[in-house]
């Protein structure tokens, strides 16, 4: 049976980041571009033949302007990553404001949203299935950092600032390893259905999630 976590004044997750100058948002504006154009080209063809000069070329700007944004074509595929960890965690996200109160079902349908939308990434696909690769292997495992500060970051906010309510203090250690268990299942997916896999990882982190709140 599932427990209540957090109490009836709390609130669900709401999180905007805007722009606050024009010059952020044509550079956010560029970023997406050149990202969302990878994804198309990725969809084509794998991460092996995906060129900075393809991305400029689909994107409509010159080869320089890719290169000034991500510095070299590792840093685009992080910068990728990186836009990935957020929208795979703001899943999870949507699983906690979906089920308030409901701690399991909310981490299981959060867990199912972030490997369903890993195993239809185009970016992913390469990593599992193109030759070649090794440079996204390293980007998910060796240089794995700055995503899984990323991811932590993220987690951290839902845990703390959503009906869940756990302390800066105690949700940083259960969102560093949620968030490293969920980037080895992207590098090394489970042969089991991705509910299977959600429904484990919840009852891994659910007890130590209400231990915590319990605190």
């Amino acid at each position: 049976m599932s427990t209540a976590v957090g109490g009836p004044g709390a609130t669900t997750l709401g999180r905007v980041s805007l722009p606050t100058t024009y010059a952020q948002a044509s550079k956010r504006l560029l970023r997406n571009t050149l990202l969302d154009g990878l994804r198309d080209l990725l969809i084509q063809r794998d991460w092996s033949k995906v060129t900075m000069s393809d991305v400029a070329r689909h994107a409509g700007v010159s080869r320089q302007t890719v290169y000034n944004e991500f510095g070299s074509r590792n840093g685009l595929a992080q910068a990728y990553a990186l836009r990935l960890v957020d929208e795979f965690t703001a899943e999870i996200a949507v699983g906690v404001d979906s089920s308030p109160g409901d701690l399991d079902q909310a981490l299981t349908d959060g867990f199912v949203g972030f490997f369903t939308g890993a195993a239809a990434d185009p970016m992913i696909a390469s990593l599992l299935g193109g030759e070649g690769n090794s440079d996204l292997h390293r980007l998910v495992t060796t240089d794995a950092a700055p995503l899984i500060a990323a991811a932590k970051e993220r987690l951290t906010e839902i845990v703390t600032t959503s009906w869940i309510d756990l302390s800066e203090e105690t949700a940083g250690p259960i969102a560093g390893a949620i968030a490293r268990m969920a980037l080895s299942y992207v590098a090394m997916p489970p042969e089991v259905p991705a509910p299977e896999v959600a429904a484990n990882l919840t009852a891994l982190f659910a007890p130590a999630i209400r231990e915590a709140a319990a605190d």
